[in-house]
């Protein structure tokens, strides 16, 4: 089998983990399950084209393990028995549905073509078939991935097993949806201009794997985000200076990423959002992968979501139970509903508004200063002053009171291209403040600036 040769050939010794992983996940359901028992979901995507060839690669493997009469197993061929489920789709760009079609002919599959949603299709094909195990080409990265290798999925197929072989794989290739939500991948354009179409790279040479769904269309606006603002003046009012803050993509990766840089540079990281039993509340997840912790359920957590849910308490709840395993803390306050999760120097804000916000924030400084988990300062007061003077008229000025003020935070933003420059100062010592922004109007003729608050 060409497949197992070249990975044995090869001297990438991730790959050849991630291989053995992926390749002992397939065994292992070939050694559960019949092959008429067992499915492969195909859509002719990146994901799933990898684990079809995976698949060949386990069931070679699979049946010269048990078939000693094969003498030269590099190169026998063994016909591909694994059923095949294409659902078929008139959203789908036409090359991928040629693509498929070509597959499964190269490669002589046994192809269902569905014609319904997912949830239906399945329904039916269940029904039809004697199928008890599918893969899937779901990565740990994806809006739907999981933590899961062979496990039961929602409760309308409790008899039903999914199977993810490359769960923890990763690949810089961009990300191809359907035709009315994807363009051209901005970071793939090669050049661009008035009288040319834009020429883009092939999808393989995406620098950077977290980038993959930048081709993806956005259709929904975006709204004024008060909670991070709040957040922030909190922060603030304990004597704590705001270091970083981050908007992440909604996937495992980008969360793992950035938690991982910013855990190991600051005292305390909050995060808020992405906390929920729906597939794309994935927070939790990236959290565990920053740490390097498997998710594992929690008995406590779980009781608290009966209590907090009741009846209404489904499989999918269940999945907001799953916590890094030996790193998480939940902290309990008789004002919450729902403990408060703290992996580490890392605290998962379960927020969804302001209101909220505000009550979880009391409780957690009151929970800290009980048990003396952190120190407070002075809490950060702040100056704004307005001016008309252009960013090139303020610059220099700005950066030789900055020099003067080195403990304060000294910075500048406009509400809109046309409106003034409003000037920020931030500090513990109000008599610092005063004395940066009476040295900062000596600069400037009077009248120049005007003080906001």
């Amino acid at each position: 089998m060409e497949i197992d040769e070249a990975i044995k050939e090869s001297g990438d010794k991730r790959l050849k983990t991630k291989y053995n992983n992926a390749i002992y996940v397939i065994q292992r359901a070939l050694a559960l399950y019949s092959v008429e028992e067992i499915a492969l979901s195909f859509n002719g995507g990146k994901d799933s084209t990898v684990l079809l060839h995976l698949l060949r690669a386990g069931y070679y493997l699979h049946v010269a393990g048990k078939n000693l009469s094969i003498e030269n197993p590099g190169n026998a061929e063994i016909t591909f028995p694994i059923r095949t489920i294409y659902f078929e789709s008139p959203t789908v760009f036409p090359e991928i549905n040629s693509f498929t079609y070509e597959t499964a002919s190269t490669y002589k599959l046994q192809m269902d073509i569905i014609r319904l949603d997912f949830k239906s299709g399945l329904e039916a094909l269940l029904k039809a078939k004697p199928i008890r195990a599918i893969f899937l080409g779901v990565r740990s990265g994806d809006p739907t991935g999981r933590a899961r290798t062979v496990s039961p999925p929602v409760p309308w197929m409790a008899t039903f097993y999914e199977s993810d072989p490359i769960l923890d794989w990763s690949y810089s290739y961009t990300s191809i949806g359907s035709i009315h939500d994807t363009v051209p991948n901005a970071l793939l354009c090669l050049s661009k201009s008035s009288n040319s179409e834009a020429k883009f790279k092939p999808a393989y040479l995406l620098p950077d794997g977290r980038l993959e769904r930048a081709g993806r269309a956005k259709k929904s606006g975006t709204i004024e985000d008060r909670i991070r603002s709040v957040l922030c003046r909190k922060i603030h009012s304990i004597g704590w200076a705001v270091s970083h803050v981050a908007v992440t993509r909604n996937d495992i990766d980008s969360v793992a990423d950035e938690v991982e840089r910013q855990k190991s540079t600051n005292d305390k990281v909050f995060i808020y959002g992405g906390f929920g039993p729906l597939p794309s509340d994935i927070t939790v997840a990236g959290v565990a992968k920053a740490f390097g912790a498997r998710m594992a359920p929690s008995e406590e957590l779980q009781e608290h979501l009966r209590r907090h849910i009741g009846e209404k308490c489904t499989a999918d709840t269940n999945e907001m139970a799953q916590l890094p395993e030996g790193i998480t803390e939940l902290l309990h306050h008789e004002k919450l509903s729902l403990p408060l999760i703290k992996c580490q120097n890392v605290i998962i804000l379960t927020a969804t508004n302001v209101g909220e916000l505000e009550q979880e924030w009391d409780c957690l400084i009151e929970l800290m200063r009980s048990n003396e988990l952190t120190v407070m300062t002075e809490a950060f007061v702040s100056k704004r002053v307005a001016t008309s003077l252009s960013d090139a008229e303020a610059a220099r000025p700005l950066s030789e009171i900055s020099v003067e003020f080195p403990d304060l935070i000294i910075g500048g933003y406009r509400g809109s291209r046309r409106g003034p420059l409003i000037i920020t100062f931030k500090g513990q010592d109000k008599e610092r403040i005063r004395g940066a922004v009476e040295a900062l109007c000596k600069k400037f003729h009077p009248g120049t600036l005007s003080e906001i608050d």
